[in-house]
C-alpha cells in the first residue's frame, strides 16, 4: 500500500521481535511481571500510532519544552523523588513507579538535534562547542547529584552525534587517557603510574624537542596535563575509599573476582555467570533454567534478565539476540545517515548511541567486564518506564525517517 511506504519495515520487526521475546522471558522469571510488561508493550503500541500521525515539525518545536521538562522531573527527585535500592530517581504513583532519567534522554536528543540543526551552529565556533556540552551538562549533573552513575555514563552517548557532527576526536582520546590512568592507578601503586607517567612524558619530549616550536602555551599545557594524570593517579585510591561500601566493592569485583564478595556485591555477578554458562549451546528450554527458576540472580527480570537467556535459550539464543541488537542498532545509525534533515540525522544518531551504550554496559555487567551500575537492556529488561522511553524515541525516529522518505525536498 502506498501509505506504507517510508515506513522502515526490518527497523519495526526487529523492535517487535525483541519486545515480545523479551516479554517472553520475564513471563519466565515472574508471571505476574510478564503480563505488565506485555501491558507496557500495548501502552507503547498505542502511543506509537499516535505518533505516526502527528506532524513532524512537532518534535522540533517542542523540542525545548521536553528538554526543560525533563530536567524539571530530574531535579523535583530530591524533594519528591522515592529511593529504591539506595538511589532516590523515582516517583511514585500509587503502585505505579517513573523514572525521569529515561525521558530526560529522549528531552536531550531532541533538544540537541534542534540547537545543532540550526542555522548557525558551527562546532569550531567556542559558543557552539560549549552550547552543545551545556545541553548535555545540564542533565548529567542532575543525575550525577541523584546520584545515578549508570545513567551518567549513559549520557556520553551524546557525543557520538557530536562526533559525527565534528566534534574533534581528541576529546575522545583525552577522556580515554583520563579513563585509563584512573583504572591502572586502582589496579596497581600509583607511584608506579607515576613513573611510567615520566617515562613516557620523558620519551615524548625526548624524541620531539628539535621537532616542536616550542613557546610558552605549549609547554604549560604539556606539563599542566603531566601533573593533572599525576594528580589523578594519586587521588584514585582514595576517591575508591570515599564510595559507599556497595559502590566500592562492584568496582573491586573487576581486580579482585566476583568469588572475593560471593556474599556482597558479588553475589549476583557469580550466579549470573553460572546461569549463563550452564545453558550451553542450545539452552535448559523455556522455564528450564534451575538457576534463574530457583530465583537466585536478584534483579533477574531488570538488569540481569540477559542471564535468563543464556540459561534458558543458550549461546545460540543469546547469540541471535546480539545480533538482532547489532542489526538494529546499526539500522538506525544507517537510516540516520540517510536523512535529509539534520535534525532527523543528530537525533537518529542520539538514540542509537543510547542504545548502544545501554547494550555494551548491561551486556558487559552482566559478564563480569563492567562494574553493576543499573543500566536496564533496552525494551528487554523489565520495567514500564525503560520500555516506554525507548518505543517512544523507536517510534518518534521511525516517524522522522518516514516523513524524510515521503518528501519532495
Amino acid at each position: 500500500m502506498k501509505w506504507t511506504e517510508g515506513i522502515d519495515k526490518l527497523g519495526i520487526f526487529i523492535y517487535l521481535a525483541i519486545s515480545l521475546f523479551a516479554i517472553a522471558n520475564i513471563y519466565s522469571v515472574d508471571e505476574g511481571l510478564g503480563k505488565k510488561q506485555l501491558m507496557f508493550f500495548c501502552i507503547s503500541l498505542v502511543v506509537g500510532i499516535l505518533i505516526f500521525f502527528m506532524r513532524t515539525k512537532f518534535f522540533e518545536n517542542f523540542a525545548s519544552i521536553m528538554y526543560v521538562a525533563g530536567v524539571l522531573l530530574l531535579v523535583g527527585l530530591f524533594p519528591f523523588g522515592t529511593e529504591i535500592l539506595g538511589q532516590k530517581n523515582w516517583y511514585r504513583f500509587g503502585g505505579f513507579t517513573m523514572q525521569p532519567v529515561e525521558f530526560a534522554k529522549i528531552g536531550t536528543a531532541l533538544m540537541l538535534a534542534n540547537y545543532v540543526s540550526g542555522p548557525n551552529f558551527n562546532l569550531q565556533i567556542r559558543k557552539s562547542l560549549w552550547t552543545s556540552f551545556a545541553i548535555i551538562g545540564v542533565p548529567a549533573i542532575a543525575v550525577l547529584a541523584i546520584p545515578d552513575v549508570g545513567s551518567l555514563l549513559v549520557f556520553t552517548a551524546f557525543f557520538i552525534a557530536l562526533f559525527r557532527e565534528g566534534l574533534s576526536g581528541w576529546y575522545f582520546g583525552i577522556a580515554g587517557i583520563f579513563a585509563l590512568v584512573f583504572l591502572v592507578a586502582l589496579a596497581i601503586d600509583p607511584t608506579y603510574v607515576i613513573i611510567g607517567l615520566a617515562a613516557i612524558y620523558g620519551l615524548f619530549i625526548l624524541f620531539n624537542f628539535f621537532k616542536i616550536h616550542w613557546h610558552i602555551m605549549k609547554v604549560i599545557t604539556i606539563f599542566g596535563s603531566f601533573l593533572l594524570l599525576c594528580g589523578l593517579a594519586f587521588s584514585a585510591p582514595k576517591i575508591l575509599e570515599k564510595l559507599p561500601k556497595h559502590q566500592r566493592e562492584r568496582i573491586e569485583v573487576l581486580y579482585k573476582g566476583e568469588k572475593a564478595f560471593r556474599d556482597t556485591s558479588g553475589y549476583n555477578l557469580l550466579y549470573s555467570k553460572t546461569a549463563i554458562g550452564s545453558g550451553g549451546f542450545f539452552g535448559k528450554g523455556y522455564k528450564e533454567g534451575s538457576v534463574t527458576q530457583g530465583k537466585f540472580v536478584p534483579e533477574q527480570e531488570t538488569d540481569y534478565i540477559f542471564c535468563t537467556v543464556g540459561e534458558e535459550w543458550g549461546f545460540f539464543g543469546a547469540s541471535m539476540l546480539v545480533i538482532f541488537y547489532a542489526v538494529f542498532i546499526g539500522r538506525i545509525y544507517y537510516l540516520s545517515e540517510r536523512q535529509k534533515s539534520a535534525f532527523n540525522r543528530v537525533f537518529g544518531y542520539c538514540f542509537a548511541s543510547i542504545l548502544f551504550m545501554h547494550f555494551i554496559i548491561n551486556l558487559g555487567m552482566v559478564m563480569g567486564l563492567f562494574p553493576t551500575v543499573g543500566i536496564p537492556l533496552p525494551f528487554f529488561s523489565y520495567g514500564g518506564s525503560s520500555f516506554l522511553a525507548f518505543s517512544l524515541m523507536t517510534f518518534i525516529f521511525f516517524k522522522l525517517n518516514y516523513a524524510d522518505r515521503n518528501s519532495l525536498v
